[in-house]
């Protein structure tokens, strides 16, 4: 049974006696090794599972740490701006802490999976008409004059347990890896693996550093652009934001990792979201393939070397935007009899029986 990341990491983790050892059993999943992708790039390619954290994002790293530290400090509500992702994690880490939760989101850019999930776990949801930046600006604000925690990416307790994924990786490949690809929408996440890469450096648990490569879906493409994104745009929405929290760390990390920082299209990422669940047995969810797009799109320009040692990082299960999964399938689903010759005859029409 899991223990969690405040208990397993507790001496690379900003935790005192008086932090609640709070888990729902968060971290420890899956590094896959995927055989066709690696084929496709000529690369050794392991897929980290993220979106098999509890609420099904990566997010579960972080917000067990800030919600953790919330209660710590004495606070009786959390509160975020979210895309979905922050909004289920919060929620539920929340509720087991016994905190209150209140969620500014997006109106009508949430996909349903993630917005079910804030609600069962019973946060009060809050749309406003704008976009999560402006979510963001005024959730900062509210913080900022009342007694509430904000448990976005801007809090550095987030960043904290978010670089636990680094140390992970290293105990569950067993030796270093060369490059790790990441999603990048409010940026916090490629900074806090490069936080945490630098930190097993430093204890010498790795005996040298990745080049951190992340991702950008080409409509909110912020950092690649080098400006703010006033109206963002694209069907991955967990990464629709057109002025990330974190930018300058996400640069800070591109650089001293001697890494890049580029954008895919919604062609692209919408091909290796079909790719991974086709070739790979993997569902996650669009925003996530952005990072194995990203790997596809140097592979067509000769920039993966060959045979490195590579991390795509799956940030979000499928499950939390099946609208766009039922949205992708070509497949008509006219009931039959059930007669077995019908059957037969359907299960066979290109082959003799």
């Amino acid at each position: 049974m899991s223990q969690g990341l405040l208990h397993k990491y507790a001496s690379l983790l900003p935790v005192t006696d008086q932090t609640p050892r709070l888990t729902l059993g968060e971290g420890a999943t899956p590094l896959v090794y995927a055989e066709k992708l690696s084929d496709r790039i000529q690369a050794h390619v392991y897929l980290k599972l993220e979106g098999l954290n509890p609420t099904g994002s990566f997010k579960d790293r972080g917000m067990v740490m800030a919600v953790a530290k919330a209660k710590e400090e004495g606070a009786s509500a959390v509160i975020c701006a979210s895309t979905g992702n922050t909004s289920a994690s919060a929620a539920a880490y929340a509720s087991k802490a016994g905190l209150s939760c209140f969620v500014v989101i997006p109106h009508g850019y949430v996909a349903l999976g993630k917005l079910a999930q804030a609600m069962v776990y019973g946060a009060d949801i809050i749309p406003i008409k704008g976009n999560f930046d402006q979510a963001l600006q005024v959730v900062r604000q509210l913080s900022e004059k009342h007694p509430i925690s904000l448990v976005n990416s801007v809090n550095p307790y987030r960043l904290e347990g978010q670089k636990t994924a680094a140390f992970e990786i290293r105990e569950q490949l067993g030796r270093d890896v060369d490059i790790v690809a990441l999603p990048v929408g409010n940026a916090g996440n490629i900074s806090a693996y490069w936080k945490g890469f630098k930190e097993a450096h430093q204890v010498q648990m790795i005996s040298k550093t990745p080049h951190m490569w992340g991702f950008e879906a080409e409509g909110a493409a912020a950092i690649v652009k080098n400006k703010v994104i006033e109206n963002p745009d694209t069907f991955a929405t967990a990464i629709r934001i057109g002025n990330p929290a974190s930018w300058d760390l996400a640069v800070q990390a591109r650089e001293e990792s001697q890494g890049d920082i580029d954008d895919v299209t919604d062609e692209q990422i919408r091909e290796a979201y079909e790719l991974l669940s086709a070739e790979e047995g993997i569902f996650c969810e669009p925003a996530s393939a952005s990072s194995v797009a990203g790997l596809l799109k140097k592979a067509n320009k000769g920039q993966v070397p060959e045979g490195a040692t590579i991390v795509s990082v799956l940030t979000g299960n499928g499950l939390k935007d099946p609208t766009t999964a039922m949205d992708s399938i070509n497949q008509e689903l006219e009931p039959i009899s059930g007669d077995e010759e019908e059957l037969t005859k359907l299960i066979f029409k290109h082959q003799e029986v």
